[in-house]
């Protein structure tokens, strides 16, 4: 991929220091925006972005944010601004995971659940959208899940949010109309990333499984290509999406999965 294609464009990529968040944040960097991270650990967010390459054309910062906090989002957008320039490219990215039966699950923990990953993707894309309509051109991505398609055991508060945040894109979408500002939500399927290692031992005791059985019986054998995907594969999808390459394609909702969804 070029990597000049998003020369000068600025991005802000929240739940950026690990994962998903981090490997679309390097590949938006490498293409050639000026990116921010913003994440709810700051040292974290700065220690990642050390790692990027100093390059004379391009800045990079490290933001922190806590996405269940409206004031505390506000506050990232203004930053970023001040710093780095006008939003052009936003990726509601950050979250979390909680399993548990229904019967068991915390409600405050689902509430938070949906605080972070539906609620505070739409503050942020207020913060941002009319400026982006003003300019007419910007990029809205929304990082959800297969899970925002399907229905997964002991997730309850992930897959809600994650439904629901395909429902914002496609508001988001309608509402830009002809304005040059585009909404998609990526569908990742099993990422090998922390979030996903870090559930493997509650899925093995809510399916059941042993330990060293739960990759394969619980999630690899639903998916056709029989492996977990690479951050950097959802972060070179993302650099297409904000590209100008990419102005017809809005509202839509794009599984990367390995074959595991293909609805």
């Amino acid at each position: 991929m070029k990597t000049d294609i998003l020369q000068g464009r600025v991005a802000l990529v929240t739940g950026g220091a690990s994962g998903i968040g981090l490997a679309i944040a390097r590949k938006l960097f490498e293409a050639g925006s000026h990116v921010a991270i913003a994440d709810v650990n700051l040292d974290r967010a700065e220690a990642a972005i050390r790692d990027f390459p100093a390059r004379d054309a391009q800045q990079k910062i490290a933001l922190q944010v806590d996405m269940s906090d409206t004031s505390s989002i506000l506050q990232m957008v203004s930053a970023c601004e001040g710093r780095l320039g006008t939003v052009d490219i936003l990726v509601n990215n950050a979250g979390f995971q909680h399993v548990a039966p229904i019967e068991t699950f915390p409600p405050e923990t689902f509430r938070k659940l949906i605080d972070v990953m539906l609620v505070g993707p739409f503050v942020a894309t207020q913060a941002v959208f009319a400026k982006m309509k003003q300019r007419r051109w910007g990029r809205i991505i929304n990082i959800s899940s297969i899970n925002g398609k399907i229905g997964a055991p002991f997730k309850a508060g992930y897959c809600s949010a994650k439904h629901g945040i395909i429902g914002l894109t496609r508001v988001t979408a309608v509402e830009a109309g002809d304005s040059g500002v585009t909404c998609n939500a990526i569908c990742p399927g099993f990422v090998d990333t922390p979030l996903v290692r870090n559930q493997l031992a509650d899925l093995g005791a809510a399916y059941q499984l042993p330990p060293d059985r739960v990759l394969d019986d619980a999630i690899l054998q639903h998916v056709p290509q029989k492996r977990l995907l690479d951050a950097a594969e959802i972060g070179d999808f993302a650099v297409f999406l904000a590209s100008d390459a990419a102005a017809a394609i809005t509202g839509q909702s794009i599984n990367i999965s390995g074959g595991y969804v293909m609805h």
